[in-house]
This record gives structure tokens, C-alpha cells and sequence, in this order.
């Protein structure tokens, strides 16, 4: 029996679930990795594996992409199968993709408790699939380790029945870990070509999938009054392509096209920008640590990183091709101070969570040894509430 299950699919899990691993190594706690296969592109996840110099995940499920129905189906399949073959004691997910839904539902009806890595973001978006996806995951979860107070607030007022723990976000970890060895590894900046730059990414179905949204990115980056290096999610391309955009953009003076970049380059494409552009929510948060401290610009109607935009960090700007120009000439214009600290923590998250899983397992086996030495041969299950009381019930 392994301990514990860990569970990711796509490059932002890995980025946020390596300073757990490292982690849990730290205290001596044993676990598995899965990876569903969610981001098959080798750039856009197992990259990011090497990177962080992690070991390769014990298994690779290579769900490949496909509708979003099919892909969460054979993904909790898949999960499920492994969850009978290790019986452990705990999972542990991170963030808001269909992997960590599919995950989630099978070790639930599996009766394995599930520690939710970034419980309680909320962007009130419900066009967003992930929106739909956090809110199940939080409500099937055991442990909810929410990164803020603000995060914490949102559990609280949906009334979720798991124990909830403010840990800070391991992004952060993530990004004081790593920058170091970015800036010593990455050549990222010899391949582009200006000297300064506003950094650009976009990738949500809301966003690339509607044509007329893309289009005015497009117009906004090859308008900009700064060029902007335009990394490239698969997703995107393809969208970029089928609307005859591409070409627009690869030919325009002002926009530097990449592929996906590597977790290192992109850090050290990050430090070295101006400003992001972006409709990420990763990207939201990774802006606001130490080594990096940048202002973004949210290309969404919404964002579930609300404290960015009241730390002074990030605007919500809209999808609009005015609003995005107006808002990039008033960050070059003002050239505000730019806060020291991130709302999200000042890098321990990691060890935070590893610390509240180890002491939670260890209760798990003395109440089970409880349970053992009673003789009732139909204990039911017991778990935490939010109160902190133990309550009996079924999973």
C-alpha cells in the first residue's frame, strides 16, 4: 500500500505540485505520481517534469485529447483502476482541469479521501469549464488547502464539509526555487529579438475559440506600442490558423511568435518583460513573486486571483482591442511601484501542506486502530468537519 496518490495532467499542476513532492520527500512520506496524459505535448508537460528535475511519474495514463466528456470519462477510468491497484491512503490533486475533476470523482467513489492543492478559487465565470470543475472538486474533497483568506471565504460561504487549511500558493514556491537555475540553464533571450517587450500568452476555450476574441488579440499585439514576444499554446495555433490569423501575426513587425516555452525559459521570459498580457491564471499569480514582480493585464471578464488585482499587480482589462491598447499605454505611462511581497505567500506552501497531510495520516492510522480494537464489524466511516469534530457517515 502506497500512502499516497499524486495526480496531475497539465504544466501548471506539475509547476504547482513539485515543491509538494519535494516536500513530502522532506518528511519521509511515501507516494505515487500519475499523470493522465491531459497535456500530451511534450513542451507543455513532461518539459516541465525535466525541468524541475522531478523523476517520471509512476504511471502515464496517455489519455490523449479528445471531447471534453470522452477525455474526463476514460480519465476516471483510468484513475480509478489505479486507485484499486495501489490502495492508498490519500490523494492529492491541484487545481481545475478535467484530470483533477476525473480524479477527484474516482477516488470519491472509491471511498479515498482527496486533498484539494488551491481549493476556493471562484471566478463566478460559469462560461468557464474550470469554474464548473473547482467548484465539484472542492465539495468532493477532505482536505481543502485554499492559498489565501480569500480563497479560505469562499469555502466557508459554500458550506464544504472538508477540513479547510490557509497554506499560500506553491507557485510561489515554485518560482524562488527555480529562478536561480532558469537564469543559469535558459538561452531563451538570445532568441528574441527585442530589447524590451511585453510577454503574451492565451489559451482559454471562452477566449481562442471565439473568432472574433482572437482576432482582437491579434490586432491589440500587432498595435501595441511595445512588440510582444507571443508564446503559443497548441490550442491557440491551430485556432490562429483556422481564422487566417497566423500569417497576420508572423509577418507583423511588432510580434515575436514562439512555441511553448520550457518552465525555466519562461520564467526567465517572464523576469525579463515589461508587462504580461495574458488570460492564464497561473500567469496571475507567478507575476507576483519575488523574483519576478510584474504588472499583468487579464484578457477576461473575470479572474478567481483577486488578490493580484487588490495588490496592486494585476487589471482585469476585458477581451476588447481599445481596452487592451489603453491599458498597456497606462502601465508604460505610470510606471508605478510595483508591491515586494505577493499575496500568496512567501514560498513555504509546500511544506505547509506536506507537514498537514503527515500529521493527517497519522490520525488516519490511529483511528483506524480504534476502529480495529472495537470489534464492531460495521464501523461506519468517520471524518472531519469543518468545526473540526469527527461525525460518523457515509463517504
Amino acid at each position: 500500500m502506497t500512502e499516497i496518490m499524486i495526480v496531475v495532467g497539465t504544466r501548471p499542476e506539475v509547476v504547482k505540485m513539485a515543491p509538494v513532492i519535494w516536500a513530502l520527500e522532506e518528511v519521509g512520506q511515501d507516494f505515487v505520481v500519475v499523470h493522465s496524459g491531459q497535456h500530451y505535448d511534450y513542451n507543455l508537460s513532461l518539459q516541465f517534469i525535466e525541468d524541475l528535475g522531478l523523476a517520471k511519474p509512476d504511471y502515464d495514463l496517455e489519455v490523449k485529447e479528445q471531447s471534453p466528456t470522452a477525455q474526463t470519462g476514460r480519465m476516471m477510468i483510468a484513475i480509478g483502476e489505479v486507485v484499486e491497484k495501489e490502495e492508498m491512503g490519500l490523494m492529492l490533486i491541484e487545481g481545475d482541469t478535467n484530470t483533477i475533476l476525473a480524479a477527484a470523482l474516482a477516488a470519491f467513489k472509491k471511498k479515498v479521501p482527496v486533498g484539494h492543492v488551491e481549493a476556493g478559487l471562484r471566478s463566478y465565470d460559469f462560461r468557464m469549464p474550470e469554474e464548473h470543475n473547482r467548484r465539484m472538486v472542492d465539495h468532493a474533497s477532505a482536505y481543502l488547502f485554499a492559498p489565501t483568506n480569500h480563497a479560505k471565504q469562499n469555502l466557508v460561504n459554500e458550506n464544504v464539509w472538508g477540513m479547510i487549511y490557509v497554506t499560500g500558493n506553491t507557485v510561489i514556491d515554485a518560482v524562488i526555487q527555480h529562478m536561480p537555475l532558469a537564469e543559469k540553464r535558459s538561452d531563451i533571450m538570445n532568441r528574441v529579438k527585442y530589447s524590451e517587450y511585453a510577454l503574451a500568452t492565451a489559451h482559454r476555450a471562452e477566449n481562442v475559440d471565439d473568432s472574433r476574441v482572437l482576432k482582437s488579440f491579434a490586432s491589440a499585439f500587432m498595435e501595441a506600442p511595445i512588440p510582444v514576444v507571443f508564446s503559443v499554446h497548441p490550442r491557440t495555433e491551430k485556432r490562429l490558423r483556422q481564422h487566417r490569423i497566423w500569417n497576420k501575426l508572423r509577418v507583423s513587425d511588432n510580434v515575436q511568435l514562439l512555441p511553448p516555452a520550457g518552465y525555466l525559459d519562461f520564467l526567465v521570459l517572464m523576469k525579463n518583460c515589461e508587462m504580461i498580457l495574458t488570460d492564464s491564471g497561473g500567469l496571475q499569480e507567478e507575476a507576483t513573486a519575488p523574483p519576478i514582480r510584474k504588472k499583468v493585464l487579464v484578457m477576461r471578464r473575470s479572474t478567481e486571483r483577486p488578490e493580484a488585482v487588490e495588490a496592486g499587480f494585476a487589471r482585469v482589462v476585458g477581451t476588447e482591442k481599445s481596452n487592451v491598447l489603453a491599458a498597456i499605454n497606462e502601465i508604460l505611462e505610470e510606471r508605478k511601484e510595483i508591491p515586494l511581497g505577493s499575496p500568496y505567500g512567501d514560498g513555504n506552501a509546500g511544506r505547509n501542506i506536506a507537514q498537514i497531510v503527515k500529521n493527517e495520516l497519522e490520525c488516519m492510522h490511529k483511528e483506524s486502530g480504534v476502529r480495529a480494537e472495537s470489534n464492531h464489524s460495521e464501523d461506519p466511516v468517520l471524518f472531519k468537519v469543518p468545526g473540526g469534530r469527527l461525525s460518523s457517515g457515509s463517504m
